[in-house]
């Protein structure tokens, strides 16, 4: 045996093993839903694939991108198999002109788009619907699911318009949502990192428009991270309109939930914005208004199981409910629920919430509903305001309830309160509440007491006028020079360098939204 020729073939056979895999080239495949074939290679415009079942059957590859042919319809489910990672994203797109490809589920399946235990997508400018013809629950236009995963990053879905999804009204059958992420399995822990839900549209759907769920329980906390929800219309949806879950550190802002119509059950509660088992949530920037949910109702919601809630820079109107629910479910163990701890409400607008006067529950609409053992609430620098109203409507301002405990620690100041209706406050079994340099205008029964107290005219830059929609009318909360709110307010207890309208704090600060 020529022992050198024996060394040398194992050296090449280390070598050749030893070498590092050869990436896979990206590729753009093409699917067209009227000039299509599925025998076809589908990766240019002269030959592409028909279906969404071609395009399911296939595994992409980092950097692929899937192009849908614009003006296209396409029935069924879309459910792409493979993962790219943070250098090599998978997309899907359109091409050509025309109307976003529509893809209908036609409510045959759960979810018209399914990812399932996959990460590193990016999917942009699709149409999205799932009507079915019943309503069935569960059933939802967009869905990214994980179970048994790990940790899925970089999901992104940008440009989507879902609509017309009939899934449950009621929540505890399991409701029906426009998009929802979700996570769980038995084995493994999942959650995301690094999810973006930017600009999409959602409308029609119900029950609600976009949910991010995740490990909420505090004996098995691996919170979803680097959550951004930003820029999106939620329109005609009956119940919750963005709620993450489970999340540490999520950021919504930018956000409009409009039109929301009666149509749950009485025996929903719903609400626009609200995180729940979350820690240090940033809600920022959105617009909730015209939502007529039977029980709850408000705008904004810092819900149960939450640490350091900030809801800042946000304006509710017209809603059926009030501006905002804080709440802590005290019967809660300590191995669920951290309860609801620091959170802080600031330079937000409510203009004419508390609306409503039939169901169940007609007639209970506080603009600030507090209930149950939360701690340490900070409430300062909003404007609230409230129009002449019928008889039948809620003028109570705060209302502090009980939901097994009361509240403790919660600090209002430099908040301007003006009503041309006749105000209440209900303070019940809470303690330690401090009232600080507040402006109160009009009519205030049962005010708490309030040493630095303003009860002059805030003179506004104009007169509120009700219905008002966009950011841009909160510019009459301005105010005039002479102001008696001006450079009064209470020393602010927090980090923060600019008003509504983003410019520098006076210091003092004014009372009010407006810090210059």
């Amino acid at each position: 045996m020529n022992i050198r020729k024996v060394f040398q073939s194992v050296v090449l056979f280390v070598m050749i093993v030893s070498l590092p895999a050869v990436a896979a080239i990206p590729r753009t495949y093409y699917i067209d839903a009227l000039t299509g074939k599925d025998t076809n290679n589908g990766l240019s415009e002269q030959q592409p694939w028909r279906s969404l079942q071609q395009v399911n059957s296939h595994v992409f590859e980092p950097g692929d991108q899937i192009r849908f042919r614009a003006g296209r319809i396409y029935e069924g489910q879309l459910k792409p198999q493979g993962s790219g990672h943070a250098q090599q994203l998978i997309t899907i797109d359109q091409y050509g002109d025309g109307y976003k490809p529509r893809i209908q589920g036609n409510g045959v399946m759960p979810a018209t788009l399914y990812l399932l235990n996959t990460e590193g997508w990016e999917i942009r400018n699709l149409d999205i619907s799932n009507y079915g013809p019943d309503v069935k629950a569960h059933r939802a236009g967009v869905q990214v699911q994980l179970s048994d995963y790990g940790i899925a990053s970089n999901i992104y879905l940008r440009n989507i318009d879902v609509h017309d999804v009939n899934g449950s009204l009621v929540k505890n059958d399991g409701g029906g949502a426009g998009i929802i992420f979700s996570n769980g399995g038995r084995h493994t822990r999942s959650k995301f990192d690094s999810i973006l839900i930017a600009d999409c549209t959602i409308k029609r759907c119900q029950r609600n428009g976009i949910l991010v769920n995740g490990n909420w329980s505090r004996t098995d906390w691996f919170p979803n991270e680097h959550v951004v929800i930003r820029g999106n219309l939620i329109e005609g949806v009956p119940g919750d309109g963005i709620v993450p879950t489970g999340c540490d550190g999520v950021l919504v802002e930018y956000n409009i939930m409009r039109d929301c119509p009666r149509l749950l059950p009485d025996t929903e509660s719903a609400a626009g914005i609200w995180p729940w088992s979350c820690d240090n949530a940033l809600i920022q920037y959105n617009e909730v208004s015209d939502h007529k949910a039977p029980w709850d109702g408000q705008g904004f919601d810092s819900d149960w199981n939450c640490n350091n809630t900030v809801i800042q820079y946000n304006y509710s109107h017209d809603n059926d409910g009030g501006f905002v629910l804080v709440c802590n479910d005290g019967s809660a163990g300590a191995s669920q629920s951290c309860g609801n701890k620091g959170t802080i409400i600031r330079y937000n607008v409510s203009m004419n919430d508390g609306l409503r006067t039939t169901g169940k529950h007609a007639g209970f609409a506080p603009v600030f509903h507090i209930t149950g053992p939360v701690v340490n609430t900070r409430i300062y620098n909003n404007v609230i305001y409230l129009p002449e109203r019928d008889i039948k409507m809620d003028s109570t301002l705060v209302e502090m309830g009980n939901w097994f405990g009361y509240a403790d620690s919660t600090w209002f100041a430099n908040n301007i309160f003006y009503t041309r209706s006749t105000a209440d406050y209900i303070m019940n079994k809470s303690k330690r509440n401090i009232y600080s340099n507040n402006l109160y205008f009009g009519t205030h029964l049962n005010r708490p007491a309030d040493k630095t107290a303003v009860t002059k005219d805030p003179q506004f830059q104009a007169a509120p006028l009700t219905g008002m929609p966009g950011m841009e009318a909160l510019k009459v909360f301005r105010l005039q020079p002479g102001s008696p709110a001006l450079k009064i307010g209470a020393a602010l207890p927090d980090k923060i360098a600019t008003d509504l309208y983003g410019t520098p704090l006076s210091l003092p600060p004014n009372i009010g939204v407006d810090g210059k």
